[in-house]
């Protein structure tokens, strides 16, 4: 008996809406990075993008532990000398807490064209009204 490789075109993808509401960012970022994998399915093929979309609402009242609002820090670098740009945790969630929680979850995605791939399914709001009711989502919990 052989293992099946799954093929792009026979993967069927569903559509799943998370509620990030008083949830941990790290804890509900894997279970996120697993769908966007496929993880969950049987025909979960490292080289096929076989995941599934998600929808996050709620991203501005997600939780961190410790002391990770202030200690924790996003670097970006403009190219030009002296360039380095800080932000905490406690700012980009005030800010841009979408930003925070596709951060969360690309740290856990493969680093290569299929994890663009991949990040592409995720749809973060920062409130509790989404445009993709039409897709009838169902509900992730974890």
């Amino acid at each position: 008996m052989s293992t099946q490789v799954a093929k792009k075109a026979e993967v069927t993808r569903s559509w799943y809406v998370v509620d990030l509401e008083n949830k941990v960012l790290g804890r509900a970022a894997t279970e996120i990075a697993r769908v966007l994998r496929g993880k969950h399915k049987a025909i979960y093929t490292p080289s096929v993008d076989t995941g599934d979309f998600v929808i996050v609402l709620n991203a501005e009242k997600l939780n961190l532990t410790g002391n990770k609002l202030a200690d924790k820090k996003y670097y970006r670098h403009s190219g030009y000398p002296g360039g380095l740009k800080t932000t905490t945790a406690a700012e980009l969630l005030q800010k841009k807490p979408e930003e925070l929680v596709r951060k969360a979850v690309r740290g856990m995605l493969p680093r290569n064209s299929l994890g663009r791939d991949m990040l592409k399914k995720l749809k973060v709001y920062a409130g509790s009204d989404h445009p993709h009711a039409a897709q009838q989502p169902k509900e992730l919990v974890f």
